[in-house]
């Protein structure tokens, strides 16, 4: 018996390495079906990824697009002292953090709530149509949006009609912040949903039978049942999120933007639209640019490991 065992263990091993063997075989007698398939992903990924970044030798060049970046004069960290040193660099950076932090405060729970609302609702065609409405937002454009938005707010709009008012909330910088949020959160809270709904469709059914048997309410099936199966996700989206602080795309803060709401409105990345394409100042602008993408990169290192330490190691 003892034979048996050890020579059913001395096989097992050289199964896996003769399987190992037979990949590597077939692969370098079929290379050529790999590189069609694989080499236009590459290329695309090399050309439009890769070789860009080197546009941030920019950053620290003064730089002369007759020149080149090869002929450029190299100036060092020059143009990041600048920012640095720049009377609104706290204005800006306190305006983009303040936008990403309360909008990850309010914005981030509303799908889960969303997702565990949709899941009570049992009539699989009511639940359709429910869903329907609240994806649409989703597909209307950036700019679509902030007219609309515009349009609601305006002085003679539907919002001081009902109100009886006549404030025009655009020209307002208080008032900023929550329009930009609450107009993100109707927009996309709904297609954001999708995922945690999926991830409850399965939730054990015996479990949520077996709560209902022993007299659980809402919450505290909620707890016990729905919550374990949306937990990972929404751990890893959590992350995400909380990693992207800083990277708030400039179109809808440029698009709601006027000259009165200007202390409120002007955020990093607007301040980079201006000076590198209104005002060409690219090498200033690309150094900003850099210095918000490297902030972001430590965010997202240090949130998934808070995270992983709080959830047992679990992190991205």
């Amino acid at each position: 018996m003892k034979t048996n065992a050890t020579a059913v263990s001395q096989q097992k091993p050289n199964t896996k390495q003769d399987g190992l063997h037979n990949v590597i075989l077939y692969i370098t007698q079929h290379w050529q079906l790999y590189v069609i398939f694989l080499l236009p992903a590459l290329a695309l990924t090399l050309v439009f990824k890769y070789i860009p970044m080197g546009g941030i030798l920019i950053a620290f060049q003064r730089y002369n697009p007759i020149r080149g970046i090869l002929g450029s004069e190299w100036v060092g960290f020059k143009y990041f002292e600048r920012f640095l040193s720049s009377p609104d660099f706290l204005a800006y950076l306190g305006n983009t953090l303040k936008l990403s932090i309360y909008g990850l405060f309010w914005g981030f729970p509303m799908p889960i709530l969303l997702a565990f609302l949709l899941n009570r609702i049992e009539r699989t065609g009511l639940k359709k149509k429910i869903q329907l409405v609240l994806y649409m937002p989703n597909f209307i454009s950036v700019i679509v949006l902030c007219g609309i938005v515009r349009i609601l707010l305006s002085v003679t709009g539907p919002i001081n009609l009902l109100l009886g008012t006549q404030v025009n909330f655009m020209t307002m910088p208080e008032a900023f912040r929550t329009i930009y949020i609450a107009s993100g959160i109707w927009q996309g809270a709904g297609w954001a949903s999708i995922m945690y709904t999926a991830a409850l469709s399965n939730a054990s059914q015996e479990l949520k039978e077996a709560a209902l048997i022993d007299g659980a309410n809402i919450f505290q099936q909620i707890k016990a049942v729905e919550w374990p199966a949306i937990k990972d996700m929404v751990i890893i989206q959590f992350i995400l999120q909380a990693g992207n602080i800083m990277s708030i795309g400039f179109e809808k803060a440029y698009a709601l933007q006027t000259d009165l709401n200007m202390r409120t409105s002007e955020i990093i990345a607007t301040y980079v639209y201006k000076k590198g394409l209104l005002d060409g100042d690219y090498s200033f602008s690309t150094a900003v640019g850099l210095f918000n993408t490297v902030i972001n990169v430590i965010l997202l290192l240090a949130v998934n490991k808070i995270v992983a330490k709080m959830n047992d190691g679990k992190g991205l």
